[in-house]
């Protein structure tokens, strides 16, 4: 099929038809009040999966950890607020806010980076994620340790 031009034989009218799907199609997949469900459990573990891969790959290509776990805890904080409204089934129906949402999403990610590359993750860091994850259930805190994020310059 040849491109379509303004000298095309098409008329306009199915031009802007043709069109039309492409404009709408960002208001079809947008996030909505109505639509909004909470992050299950599986979707968290899936969340804190990337975050944690993300946190290895920029290890392994230099970028230094805090500056890793927060890229990747902020990029799952927005996920969170973006397509749950902040809302994880686990924690409640409550939303969380964008900073508890990035102290969690940060926290998954040393917890998930501890997991799958423990040799990105520094000895002081490592020490408290194996401290916390020795503490009984019942004394266990509800996040672990967190690094914090090298601010943006």
């Amino acid at each position: 099929m040849p491109p379509i031009s303004p000298s095309s034989p098409y008329p306009w009218q199915l031009q802007a038809l043709l069109a039309l799907p492409l404009l709408v199609l960002p208001l079809v997949l947008a996030p909505s009040g109505a639509w909004a469900a909470p992050a299950t459990e599986a979707e968290m573990n899936l969340y804190t999966r990337i975050a944690a891969v993300n946190v290895c790959i920029a290890r392994g290509a230099g970028v230094p950890f805090d500056r890793a776990v927060g890229i990747a805890g902020e990029t799952i904080a927005q996920v969170i607020l973006g397509q749950h409204e902040g809302v994880i089934a686990q924690v409640g129906a409550k939303p969380l806010g964008l900073e508890d949402l990035r102290k969690g999403s940060i926290n998954s990610a040393v917890l998930g980076a501890a997991e799958i590359c423990p040799k990105e993750v520094p000895a002081d860091v490592m020490a408290k994620v194996q401290d916390a994850l020795k503490q009984p259930p019942a004394a266990k805190p509800t996040a672990a340790p967190t690094a914090k994020p090298t601010p943006n310059k």
